[in-house]
């Protein structure tokens, strides 16, 4: 299997809304979106696949030291050997690959934020960054772009995180504030039990509904940012965040019933969003 093949398989296999804007780009483009999101993959499937923090630890730390290889010529990896001849030309730095490791190390060091302003930190490294890369891979000709970018992917991690509630709750780990939990009256141990009748309380359908609140803002924020030139390059990322945003209407339309299942949208209706958005402006 080539590395080309490796992190196509890896994308594919993922089933993420991503993949499906990946189809409406050229090949090189493509080409190189593909084996950054899959280095993504590789580096956020040790947290959340490999049980032992400490064996998780290490095998971070390989990938630092594959990344600092790859950037010296190196590259031993399939996931580093795809992106590196495409690295220079679309500005993925070394330090946007250590920016996703450094996110992932957050997720082994701690499992609870304490306000708004750690999560933003975390979101920005994981999701910020991921979309400064993106939208230099997609093209722009303005540097208001990247702060779009940053501010879309803050969106979306957002969204994730009012989508996987639940499923973070069985790993022990809550992204929503502590502050905020407190604000709303809702007890950390209520959450990671889920239990019902509790689960669903009005209390806990005014606290996500807070978080969605927040979402929609930056998604607001965003499109906002984007300059009118960049509009069309940026196509790609307008296809995600409409699908992100269809997903958090979704949940929000169920009540936020995020505790025992993981709300999603189908394949061909992330292919039908992505095609309608490539048709229109946004």
């Amino acid at each position: 299997m080539t590395p080309q093949q490796y992190v196509q398989d890896k994308a594919a296999r993922s089933g993420s809304s991503f993949y499906y804007a990946f189809l409406f780009l050229p090949p090189q483009r493509r080409a190189a979106i593909t084996a950054f999101y899959a280095f993504c993959r590789e580096v956020d499937d040790v947290v959340d696949e490999v049980s032992d923090l400490g064996v998780a630890g290490v095998k971070l730390a390989w990938w630092r030291d594959e990344v600092s290889r790859a950037y010296d010529g190196r590259a031993g990896h399939p996931v580093t050997q795809a992106l590196m001849p495409l690295a220079p030309l679309f500005n993925i730095e070394k330090r946007h690959l250590e920016a996703v490791i450094d996110g992932c190390e957050m997720d082994l060091r701690q499992s609870r934020f304490l306000d708004y302003t750690g999560l933003e930190h975390y979101c920005h490294l994981v999701a910020g960054i991921v979309g400064e890369v993106a939208c230099n891979i997609f093209g722009r000709s303005s540097e208001k772009t990247v702060a779009y970018a940053h501010r879309l992917g803050r969106a979306m991690q957002l969204t994730n995180i009012i989508r996987d509630v639940g499923d973070d709750a069985r790993r022990g780990r809550i992204y929503i504030p502590m502050s905020e939990l407190r604000q709303f009256d809702v007890k950390a141990q209520e959450l990671l039990r889920r239990e019902s009748p509790w689960g669903y309380s009005e209390r806990f359908e005014a606290l996500m509904r807070f978080q969605a609140a927040r979402a929609h803002r930056l998604y607001d924020e965003a499109l906002a940012l984007l300059p009118a030139e960049d509009l069309r390059p940026q196509k790609p990322g307008l296809m995600m965040a409409n699908i992100y945003r269809t997903l958090l209407l979704e949940v929000e339309r169920g009540g936020f019933r995020v505790l025992h299942q993981r709300i999603s949208l189908t394949p061909l209706r992330k292919l039908w969003i992505a095609a309608r958005t490539q048709w229109r402006s946004a």
